[in-house]
């Protein structure tokens, strides 16, 4: 068609006028630009939206359904599974809850966070992990099977340094495209990490500063946008919706431990590892989406075994975990439970998530 050829002659147009100039670097995507990809088609959107169901059963009966932003499962997948390749993926996780313990870490975090290291490095993403010290040697054994993941361990807020502060500058200027937070303490109106029970983490000595990532990626006004998971409302990114964490009357203490930082896509989830593999699975229908020309079904089973986990792999990771100290969360206990639920309840459901993501029809 006539428009086709305007299109063509116009690229050859800035084509050759990009190479005439000596000094021109050689032409790239912006990092920042998101690309254009078809449509997401009303049955992939329906896989979705039923995902979103199923990580929003309020399993643990902590109130966690007047969290759920509907849409924004589906947004955020967009969102992620649409960057340019090569895109910098920062993960921010860690809630080491369990206080009176070294490591403090809890077993609901470092799954969901290797779910979605798994599925950017499946889209051709570049990971870089951030986590407090004290949750370092739980993650690096979650971590074990991606060695490709970058890292960047800070100290407590209390002990972070100059150089600190610069890799953390570094960070933020040169290599990130993409935050998302899992099961990450977050800071409540008074500046102060909590756990469910109203402990202040801060206290002792435990929290990195690590909400400065998205308060300083937001000063730089880049449009990068911060994707949150999380169950209880204490977590990252749960500002935004405050108001209905502090009005819930099943979550104790609201008002004190809410925490106070938006986030531009909130996935709210029974259990945060639910709601990484939830992320993981929808991310994996849309690449499917748009590599398939929006044709349903389509290379859908070769996207969902790419970003998301098997049960197999969660019990080994969870083993390893456990063996590197995690505890579960609720009970205190050295043992591979989450959130107080055997096991096996987090098999089911990241089972049922990635048969609907494959198989799931209106």
């Amino acid at each position: 068609s006539l428009s086709l050829v305007l299109l063509i002659s116009i690229a050859f147009y800035y084509l050759h006028r990009a190479q005439s100039k000596p000094n021109s670097p050689p032409f790239t995507a912006s990092p920042k630009v998101p690309l254009v990809m078809t449509p997401l088609s009303p049955q992939n959107s329906a896989k979705i939206n039923r995902i979103e169901s199923i990580i929003g059963t309020d399993a643990g009966g902590r109130g966690m359904k007047a969290l759920i932003v509907p849409g924004d499962l589906e947004h955020a997948a967009t969102t992620m599974a649409r960057l340019p390749p090569n895109s910098n993926i920062v993960i921010l996780s860690g809630f080491p809850c369990c206080v009176n313990h070294s490591p403090p870490t809890e077993t609901d975090g470092p799954p969901g966070a290797m779910s979605i290291a798994q599925c950017a490095m499946a889209l051709g993403y570049n990971v870089i992990l951030v986590t407090d010290e004290c949750n370092e040697v739980v993650f690096r054994a979650a971590a074990a099977s991606f060695p490709q993941i970058q890292w960047e361990i800070f100290p407590s807020d209390e002990n972070m340094s100059k150089e600190d502060e610069r890799r953390m500058e570094e960070l933020v200027s040169d290599r990130c495209d993409l935050i998302v937070s899992c099961e990450r303490a977050g800071p409540a109106k008074d500046g102060r990490c909590y756990t469910m029970r109203g402990i202040d983490m801060n206290a002792k000595g435990l929290i990195a500063p690590l909400h400065r990532i998205v308060e300083m990626v937001r000063e730089k006004g880049d449009n990068v946008k911060f994707i949150a998971i999380g169950d209880g409302g204490n977590e990252l990114g749960m500002g935004k919706v405050i108001d209905k964490i502090r009005n819930s009357p099943k979550i104790n203490n609201g008002d004190k431990i809410g925490a106070v930082t938006v986030s531009d896509y909130l996935i709210a989830a029974s259990v945060s590892n639910w709601g990484g593999y939830a992320f993981s699975a929808a991310c994996a229908i849309v690449k499917s989406n748009d590599t398939s020309g929006g044709n349903d079904g389509q290379n859908v089973n070769e996207w969902v075994d790419k970003c998301v986990p098997t049960e197999e792999q969660e019990t080994r990771l969870l083993e390893r975990c456990v063996q590197a100290g995690c505890r579960d969360g609720v009970s205190g206990e050295m043992e591979a439970t989450v959130d107080g639920m055997p096991f096996q309840t987090s098999a089911d459901c990241l089972n049922s998530i990635r048969v609907t993501a494959a198989h799931f029809s209106l």
